[in-house]
């Protein structure tokens, strides 16, 4: 580091310009007269002696009498231990800049890591409580019955629920008689699973599973981790596993919460010409608005169909981009699934209300 690069760093430590010039040239002529000093440095005659004075009071240097001023720079302890505790602050503020930068606070967005497990179940059932639009849950059967009376009253709110019992050896499933009223559907996953409630795709309450050497919890509340929890859900907790209950019948009107599951039943139809009419609300991508239309479904597409269709599509051909076509007497509109913003409209609920065929 050269003169001027240390000069400028002692400013920065709360030095004058004068006071770093005086300094730095007195370090390197060890000890000098006033004059001397002021010959080896910008800083004027008359300033000098000021200037020293105050180094001295910072207890950067020591001045005496000896025909005239003289000073000498002091043990520079008192001077490094200065700077090493700026050079720590700064270091801290950048860390703090970094940590703050990278992890900001977004208004309307929470995600807390709980130590108890009562503490994701106590919030799992206040969200149930409020839930307008659609629920999804997996718990073993002593979870089931902890949250089963808010399941009863959301259901009877018309609240599509989605239950997935997961059980392990020698756990028993409920008997029907205890699920019916509380879900819309219900399938049994036989292997132990995490405890997961899924609100309205905006809220998530997750914990392990109780043989889990960790306790812990995370609740959730962002729509994009929200929908990487509802792919958990639907891989792991849901597709593939044997339905117990549903309250689904080959008559319409049929209600889908999700446009994936709602094309698979849409395309065989399509392919056979039929006319599909349906009631499709959701949200305005652009404005965000609440929307309901009403109208006819023309077509249907997804990434995966260039893999080649089948019947009914794999789970995995629908996990890209999806969109339905939607005739009104307004215009026709292009709608898409969870997390739309191609599209004209997010849809939150699909109603198949009529099937016919000219």
């Amino acid at each position: 580091m050269d003169d001027s690069e240390l000069t400028d760093v002692l400013e920065d430590a709360g030095l004058s310009p004068y006071q770093a010039e005086a300094y730095v040239a007195l370090l390197g002529l060890g000890t000098a007269s006033a004059t001397d000093i002021a010959d080896s440095c910008d800083v004027p005659d008359p300033r000098i002696y000021d200037v020293l004075r105050d180094l001295e009071t910072k207890g950067y240097i020591e001045t005496f009498q000896q025909d005239s001023l003289t000073a000498r720079a002091r043990n520079p302890d008192v001077v490094l231990e200065d700077l090493r505790s700026r050079s720590s602050k700064y270091l801290d503020a950048a860390e703090t800049i970094e940590e703050r930068w990278n992890q900001p606070e977004i208004s309307d967005h929470e995600v807390s890591i709980v130590k108890r497990f009562e503490t994701v179940v106590s919030r799992a059932r206040e969200l149930i409580e409020t839930a307008e639009n659609q629920i999804q849950v997996g718990v073993d059967p002593e979870q089931f019955y902890a949250v089963r009376e808010e399941l009863i009253a959301a259901h009877d709110r018309g609240v599509n629920i989605k239950l997935s019992i997961c059980t392990g050896p020698g756990e028993e499933v409920p008997p029907l008689s205890d699920i019916e009223g509380t879900c819309t559907e219900a399938r049994n996953r036989e292997i132990p699973a995490p405890f997961f409630v899924l609100v309205d795709r905006t809220w998530t309450c997750f914990a392990p599973h109780h043989d889990s050497v960790n306790e812990y919890g995370v609740l959730v509340k962002d729509r994009t981790h929200t929908y990487i929890f509802h792919w958990f859900f639907l891989t792991c907790l849901w597709e593939i596993w044997d339905t117990l209950y549903t309250e689904r019948t080959p008559e319409t009107p049929t209600t889908y919460v999700d446009l994936r599951h709602a094309v698979r039943d849409i395309e065989p139809l399509l392919n056979e010409d039929a006319t599909i009419e349906a009631v499709i609300q959701g949200y305005d991508t652009e404005t965000k608005e609440s929307v309901e239309l009403t109208g006819r479904v023309t077509d249907i597409d997804y990434t995966g169909s260039s893999i080649g269709r089948k019947d009914p599509v794999p789970l995995a051909q629908l996990a890209g981009r999806i969109s339905a076509t939607l005739v009104t007497d307004d215009g026709t509109y292009e709608v898409g699934g969870w997390g739309a913003v191609i599209e004209e409209i997010e849809a939150t609920e699909v109603t198949i209300t009529n099937v016919h065929y000219e």
